[in-house]
C-alpha cells in the first residue's frame, strides 16, 4: 500500500534544482510553422527500441501543437549555445525570428534539427501521458545526429554551467 507524504511544492522545487540536466531545444514542425521550446526534463527510456521521453508543461501555449505535429527533435545543446537556449525559453519574439537565429536541417520526421547540436534525436511521439502541471511524451527515436561532443550545457542551482570531456577526466 502506496503512502503519500506531504511535500510542499517550494521544497521539491529547491530539491529538484539540485538535480543537474542536460539543457535541449525541443522542436517541431507545426501547422502554424517550426515551434520549440528549451527544455531539462528530458530523459533516456530505453534503448530497445530507442525511447526517450520529453516533459512539457501543459500551460506552454505550443503544447497543444506539439501533440497534434505527432513528432519533435530532441536538440542537445553546447555550452556555446547558452544564449540561444535562453532565447527558446520564453519572451516575446516570433518564433520564426527565433529559428533565424542559427542554422536548421530536417532529418526524417520533418521536425527542425539544430545543426550545431552536441547532438539530436529526431522522433515520433508515440505515447502521452499528463501527469500533474506536465504532459509527459513518450518519444520513438526515428533518426540521430550527431555533432561536437566537446562540451555540454547543464542546468544546475537555477545557472547554467560548461561540462566537457576535461571535465570527466
Amino acid at each position: 500500500m502506496s503512502e503519500h507524504l506531504m511535500i510542499d511544492r517550494r521544497s521539491f522545487r529547491e530539491a529538484m534544482s539540485r538535480l543537474g540536466a542536460a539543457v535541449n531545444i525541443i522542436t517541431t514542425a507545426a501547422d502554424e510553422g517550426d515551434i520549440g521550446f528549451t527544455a531539462s526534463a528530458v530523459c533516456s527510456v530505453t534503448d530497445d527500441p530507442p525511447t526517450l521521453l520529453v516533459c512539457m508543461n501543459r500551460n506552454n501555449r505550443y503544447n497543444a501543437a506539439f501533440k497534434a505535429a505527432g513528432k519533435l527533435c530532441v536538440n542537445v545543446l553546447s555550452h556555446e549555445q547558452e544564449a540561444l537556449s535562453a532565447l527558446f525559453a520564453g519572451g516575446d519574439m516570433p518564433m520564426a525570428e527565433r529559428f533565424a537565429q542559427t542554422s536548421w536541417t530536417r532529418l526524417a520526421t520533418g521536425a527542425p534539427v539544430l545543426e550545431a547540436a552536441v547532438a539530436s534525436f529526431d522522433c515520433r511521439i508515440d505515447q502521452i501521458t499528463e501527469v500533474g502541471t506536465h504532459s509527459v511524451l513518450f518519444c520513438a527515436v526515428a533518426a540521430i545526429r550527431l555533432g561536437s561532443a566537446n562540451s555540454g550545457l547543464i542546468y544546475h542551482g537555477r545557472a547554467y554551467h560548461k561540462i566537457s570531456g576535461a571535465d570527466a577526466a
